[in-house]
């Protein structure tokens, strides 16, 4: 599976952004697929993951209620709706593909990354 994510941008403090992730070669219908990110200076970090069928999902504490993960299947792809953005929330956004079908929370328990994308707010 190679996973190529898309969406990033500049935008200002209360703006929405809605990432993309697609997935080509081998399906990852069968696998959770997750969002992770990476500020400058930090490590990467936990942001939302969604079971194989969407049916369970997880967040990081400091998105809930703002941010919003979901996949489409038949597209083979994953997408993060993230709304009331925050200069924190300023990062390069990775999409991964997870070894197993739950909605896993760690970094470790993800196979395939993409190659991120850069996600700027400003205040």
């Amino acid at each position: 599976v190679q996973l190529q994510a898309f969406g990033g941008g500049l935008v200002q403090t209360g703006a929405s952004l809605r990432l993309s992730c697609a997935a080509s070669g081998r399906t990852a219908s069968n696998n959770g697929m997750g969002w992770f990110r990476q500020a400058p200076g930090k490590e990467r970090e936990f942001v939302a993951s969604i079971d194989w069928n969407g049916s369970n999902t997880r967040y990081e504490d400091s998105v809930k209620g703002r941010f919003t993960i979901s996949r489409a299947k038949a597209e083979n792809a994953v997408y993060l709706q993230m709304n009331s953005l925050r200069p924190e929330d300023t990062a390069v956004y990775y999409c991964a593909v997870a070894r197993s079908a739950g909605p896993a929370t760690n970094a470790y328990s993800y196979k395939t990354w993409g190659q991120g994308t850069l996600v700027t707010v400003s205040s």
